[in-house]
C-alpha cells in the first residue's frame, strides 16, 4: 500500500469512527458518554430542563393541542409543554417563534435494509440506510415495509436496525425470504403465516406489522396468509396489492380479508380499482375500506402516486389517513423525494399543516399500536420536530410526470430524537464563533445535543478554538478549561491588553 492510499485509508476511518461515536451517543441514556479512550463524565443538571423550545406552533393531535406554546426536555423526555415556561430553567433554550413544532414524525413506509450486497433487491441495493434521509426531514422513527421475512430479519436487525439513530421498526414480509424480486415474491410456498407470526412475537414492539407486496399472481393465498400472521402477533397487516387482477379485485380484499386496524398503502395510485371511473372519486372499495376502519396510507413511491388520482377523491373529503414515502433508491430521485415533499403535495391538495403533521405523527403511531410515539406528552419519548414554513412558486410531479404549482414548503429547522439535537439546518442551537460568551454551559451541552464536537484526539468537549479573541478570555463558565485543543505543556492564552 502506497502512503497515498494510506492516507485515504486513514481519513475514512476517521469518519467511520466519527459517526459511529455519533451514533452511540444518540442511543445512549440520558447523563451517559460513548464508551472508549475519548470519553468524558457529563455533569449533571441540576435545572428542571435540558432543552426549552420556546413560542414555536405546537401540533400534538393525541393531546388536541394546535396553538403557541413552549416545550420542555428533560432526560430524553417531555418534561412540561405549555405557556411562559421560563428559560431559567433549562440549559439551553432556543426560539422556535413562527415556527411548527411535533412529534418526531413516523415514515410508516421505507426500505432500508441495504448493505447485503443483493441487485436487483429491496433486501440490497434498492434499499438506503436510513440516517441520511430520516433525521434531516424531522422524521424519527421509520417502518421498514416488509423488505425482510422471517428468514433474513436477523441480518436486517443486526446491519441495519441496531445500529441506526432513527428508530427503526419493521413490517415482517409473509415471503419468508423477503422483499427479492418476483422470483421470491411469487413463490406461493414460502408464505407461512404460523410461522411468520410466530417469529413476529418473539421481537413485540420492533416487528409491528405484516406486509404482503408485488405479488402477480391471481391467488388469495399471500393476503390469507399475512392476516393469519397478523392474527398471531396480534399486528396489522400492509397491503400493497401488487398487480391487477380480475380474479382478486380490489373490493374484496377489503370485505372479505383485511380487518379493522390493517393498512392499504399506495392508496392514490389509480392502479387497483381505487378511483371510480366515472366521478373520479373514490371507488366502492375505497369507501368500503373507510368504512370498515382500514387505513388508507399515501405510500407515494415511484410509481404509486397520481394527481390525477388524489386530486378528485381529496376533492370529495377523502382525505389519507397517513402520508408515507415508500423510500428507495428511484422514488428519493424521482418524483417523491422526500416525506416533507409527500407533505407538500397533499397542502397543495388541500390539506392544512395540523392536518399533515397529524397524518405523519399521531395517526401513524395508532396505525402500528405504538402509541408511545407520535405525540409530545408529558413523560413521553422527547422526539420533536421543527419546520419553517416557505412560500413562493414550487413544482411538484407525480408518477407520470404531470406537475402541480403549490406555494407551500415545510422545511425541517431542527430534529430531537430521545430528547438530543440530531439534527439542525440553521445552526439555531449553536453560538456565533466570535461571541464574547457561550449562551449555556459547553461542559453540559451533552444533555441537549449530540453535537458535542471537538478536534480529533481531544479529551475535553469542544469550547472555543486556538486562535481566542480577546472578548472571548477569561470567561467564567464551569467545565473544562479553554485551553482544551492547545498542545501539551503550552500555557494558556493570556488576555488581550
Amino acid at each position: 500500500m502506497n502512503f497515498k492510499s494510506l492516507g485515504v485509508v486513514v481519513v475514512l476511518t476517521g469518519v467511520t469512527l466519527c459517526s459511529s461515536l455519533i451514533a452511540q451517543q444518540a442511543a445512549q441514556a440520558p447523563g451517559q458518554r460513548p464508551t472508549g479512550r475519548r470519553s468524558f463524565a457529563l455533569p449533571p443538571n441540576p435545572l428542571p430542563y435540558d432543552l426549552l423550545l420556546q413560542h414555536g406552533h405546537v401540533v400534538d393531535a393525541k393531546n388536541h393541542i394546535d396553538a403557541v406554546m413552549d416545550v420542555a426536555v428533560k432526560d430524553g423526555k417531555i418534561a412540561a409543554v405549555g405557556q411562559n415556561l421560563k428559560a431559567s430553567d433549562a440549559l439551553k433554550t432556543i426560539d422556535v417563534s413562527n415556527m411548527w413544532v411535533s412529534p418526531g414524525l413516523i415514515d410508516l413506509h421505507v426500505h432500508v435494509y441495504a448493505g447485503t450486497g443483493e441487485r436487483g433487491s429491496y433486501a440490497g441495493d434498492y434499499s438506503v440506510y436510513p440516517d441520511g434521509f430520516t433525521l434531516r426531514n424531522g422524521v424519527t422513527t421509520a417502518v421498514d415495509a416488509g423488505s425482510s421475512g422471517y428468514k433474513n430479519f436477523p441480518d436486517f436487525k443486526d446491519k441495519v436496525i441496531d445500529r441506526s439513530i432513527t428508530r427503526i421498526l419493521a413490517d415482517l414480509n409473509i415471503v419468508g425470504a423477503g422483499m427479492r424480486g418476483s422470483k421470491y415474491e411469487d413463490n406461493l410456498d414460502d408464505m407461512d403465516g404460523q410461522a411468520t407470526g410466530e417469529f413476529a412475537k418473539k421481537y413485540p414492539g420492533v416487528i409491528v406489522g405484516i406486509k404482503s407486496a408485488h405479488f402477480t399472481g391471481p391467488e388469495w393465498k399471500p393476503y390469507e396468509q399475512a392476516v393469519i400472521a397478523g392474527n398471531i402477533a396480534n399486528i396489522p397487516v400492509m397491503i400493497d396489492f401488487g398487480a391487477r387482477r380480475i380474479e382478486r379485485p380490489l373490493y374484496d380484499l377489503v370485505t372479505k380479508y383485511l380487518r379493522p386496524g390493517d393498512i392499504y398503502t399506495h392508496c392514490f395510485s389509480g392502479n387497483r380499482g381505487e378511483q371510480d371511473e366515472k366521478t373520479g372519486g373514490p371507488s366502492k372499495a375505497l369507501i368500503a375500506m373507510r368504512e370498515r376502519g382500514i387505513y388508507c396510507d399515501v405510500g407515494h413511491g415511484g410509481g404509486s402516486f397520481a394527481f390525477s388520482v388524489a386530486a378528485p377523491i381529496m376533492r370529495s373529503g377523502y382525505l389519507p389517513d397517513s402520508i408515507s414515502t415508500d423510500l428507495h433508491v428511484t422514488s428519493m430521485n424521482g418524483s417523491m423525494k422526500d416525506i416533507l415533499n409527500v407533505a407538500d403535495k397533499m397542502l397543495l391538495l388541500g390539506e392544512t399543516v395540523p392536518q399533515v403533521l397529524t397524518q405523519m405523527t399521531w395517526n401513524p403511531a395508532r396505525e402500528i399500536k405504538q402509541e408511545q410515539l407520535g405525540n409530545l406528552s408529558v413523560g413521553s419519548i422527547a422526539d420533536v420536530a421543527v419546520f419553517s414554513e416557505e412560500h413562493g412558486k414550487f413544482g411538484f410531479y407525480d408518477m407520470f410526470g404531470a406537475k402541480a404549482m403549490g406555494n407551500t414548503k415545510l422545511i425541517c429547522e431542527l430534529t430531537i430524537k430521545g430528547g438530543k439535537i440530531v439534527y439542525d439546518l440553521n445552526a439555531m442551537e449553536f453560538d456565533l464563533w466570535d461571541a464574547p460568551k457561550h449562551s449555556s454551559d459547553p461542559a453540559l451541552a451533552g444533555h441537549w445535543t449530540t453535537f458535542t464536537v471537538r478536534p480529533f484526539g481531544a479529551t475535553h468537549p469542544g469550547r472555543w478554538p486556538v486562535w481566542i479573541p480577546g472578548q472571548q478570555r477569561n470567561t467564567n463558565e464551569s467545565g473544562p478549561p479553554n485551553v482544551y485543543n492547545m498542545p501539551a505543556g503550552q500555557p494558556p492564552a493570556k488576555p488581550n491588553r
